[in-house]
């Protein structure tokens, strides 16, 4: 099991990369074509633009579909997995077999929600308000954890690391740390202070020690987190001695309780939302 095997679902469309539709899916195919393991090749777009997707399409997309319209739309002609919903309530579906999940913050919690809908976290945005802190995130983590709601995850979380944004005057969450903030609930250990932590070299100590079961049972509960690139969170796992070059598949990547030597570089602070 690896603990960033279909981990990164592709939020091309969305700030501040914010591509065209046509490029966001000629970026998207060629992903396609490479088949890294660590993206789920899944293609987010809001509602609002399935006209222009629809437009552009010419190769078959499985769709997370963001819900910004009044109304689900049609969708009999789209492949769509998973439908997001802000406003911390779920919606009726109509029938259509897709996972929801209802965006919440820290502060709404507890919420009623419906059998088989989870949950979805904001990690950041385009300013330091829109960032939760470490308490206020492992408190949605522990609450998912505890109540075993799966939980989707966005914005912020580009890099691997947890980094100071000096344009923003914010610490930005790291996806690693996000992952094994999920391991140490799965555990029973308070995850903010992995969600804290700037220490390379201790977090990928960390991720190597993950015991199997546990690995399981958090990429259970994190399905996944959305990224307006889809390079950049391979390229951090790469430094960080993470993940194999040059392989694909789930057996190319390094495995948890691996020994082999990590890089303790300093990974990229790139903007994500």
């Amino acid at each position: 099991m690896s603990l960033f095997h279909a981990l990164v679902d592709d939020a091309g469309l969305f700030p501040p990369t914010a591509l065209p539709m046509a490029d966001a899916l000629k970026r998207h195919r060629a992903d396609l074509a490479a088949d890294d393991p660590v993206l789920t090749h899944r293609f987010l777009v809001a509602a609002s633009r399935l006209p222009d997707l629809r437009a552009h399409l010419d190769h078959p997309v499985r769709l997370g579909l963001i819900l910004d319209t009044p109304e689900l739309p049609p969708l009999d002609d789209l492949d769509v997995e998973l439908v997001e919903v802000p406003g911390g309530a779920a919606v009726d579906l109509g029938g259509l077999p897709a996972r929801q999940f209802v965006e919440v913050t820290a502060a709404q919690l507890p919420v009623d929600l419906p059998q088989g809908v989870g949950l979805k976290v904001r990690c950041g945005g385009t300013v330091a308000a829109a960032f939760p802190s470490a308490q206020e995130l492992g408190a949605f983590i522990s609450y998912c954890v505890e109540r075993g709601i799966p939980f989707k995850a966005t914005a912020g979380l580009h890099n691997a690391v947890r980094h100071f944004d000096p344009v923003l005057g914010v610490d930005r969450h790291g996806f690693l740390n996000l992952v094994l903030a999920v391991c140490a609930a799965v555990r029973g250990e308070d995850p903010v202070p992995v969600l804290g932590s700037t220490d390379v070299g201790e977090l990928v100590r960390l991720a190597r020690g993950v015991p199997e079961g546990v690995a399981v049972r958090a990429r259970e509960l994190l399905v996944s987190y959305g990224s307006c690139s889809t390079s950049t969170p391979i390229e951090d796992l790469l430094a960080l001695g993470l993940i194999a070059e040059g392989q694909s598949g789930d057996d190319s990547r390094v495995r948890v309780g691996s020994t082999s030597t990590a890089s303790t570089g300093t990974v990229g602070t790139e903007e994500n939302v």
